[in-house]
């Protein structure tokens, strides 16, 4: 139970970033790279007081590190950047098929074998995604949908990399505070190009505190009950989650295809995890 908790609470966290990223550029109610930064600095001072108020924090936590917090940097600028052009649909089937690509051929290469259930239910959930997302997709910029690439495989690598932590809280307060360099760097060119306004800068602190800060802390704690592969699985879950999040906060139609999409991508994950069970009771 404990699994699927901190599971579905990573998953929805992932879904609600996707929402409030859409809900501030979409409005241009700030620009991509204050989003970005307010973001990132809003999740590190979150994540360092809860941590330095935490009762289980050690002295000889590693804190994080430059090569996981550069992945999380390239994730989080590739996709507010990305989202600036992309319909919701394209940016979400670019992004997750990297981040599943990513995670299963990684998975593969370290000797992880699949099983026919998992590869089914794989399947089975991309048709979905698929399904979900192919009546948006209309010639997407080029360069937009390599930022999203870029932006999937930088997540597919931070969550591997996530993976049998021992300290989650603490690696990833550690990753957000040594991503600031990074950002700050970043941000040099578009210093005179910022657009904020209070609405924007409450949806960024959002998505960075909550949505970045704390579900990324209970996605690597999470990881530990998963394998690479079906991790990658699971995350396919957030599109649909995200879609039906747009039909609450943002008076989207409830479509049946949406119903019929979110079927398959859940009834294609329920088949995936099903096969853990199977091999276990062997």
């Amino acid at each position: 139970m404990k699994a699927i908790f901190l599971t579905i609470f990573a998953l929805v966290a992932f879904a609600f970033n996707s929402i409030l990223c859409r809900l501030a550029l979409g409005t241009e109610a700030i620009d991509a790279a204050s989003f970005t930064g307010v973001r990132l600095l809003s999740g590190a001072f979150v994540l360092l007081i809860i941590y330095n108020l935490s009762s289980n924090k050690r002295a000889e936590s590693r804190k994080g590190n430059w090569l996981s917090a550069f992945f999380l940097f390239a994730y989080a600028v590739c996709f507010s950047f990305a989202y600036v052009s992309l319909s919701t649909a394209t940016g979400a089937l670019i992004l997750f098929g990297s981040v599943q690509a990513t995670m299963l051929i990684s998975a593969v290469f370290s000797g992880e074998r699949p099983g026919i259930l998992e590869w089914t239910g794989f399947s089975v959930a991309v048709g979905g995604l698929v399904y979900l997302v192919f009546p948006g997709l209309s010639a997407p910029p080029l360069l937009f949908s390599i930022l999203m690439m870029f932006a999937g495989i930088a997540w597919g690598f931070y969550t591997l990399r996530g993976r049998g932590s021992e300290d989650p809280l603490g690696e990833t307060a550690g990753n957000f505070m040594r991503s600031l360099p990074f950002m700050m760097v970043a941000f040099l060119p578009f210093v005179f190009r910022i657009d904020l306004s209070s609405k924007g800068m409450m949806l960024a602190v959002l998505s960075g505190a909550v949505a970045s800060g704390i579900g990324y802390s209970v996605w690597y704690t999470a990881l530990r009950y998963h394998t690479a592969s079906r991790a990658a699985i699971l995350q396919l879950s957030v599109p649909a989650i995200a879609a039906l999040g747009g039909v609450v906060f943002m008076d989207e139609i409830l479509s049946m295809r949406l119903i019929a999409a979110s079927t398959l991508i859940l009834g294609g994950i329920a088949i995936a995890v099903s096969s853990k069970r199977q091999k276990r009771d062997r």
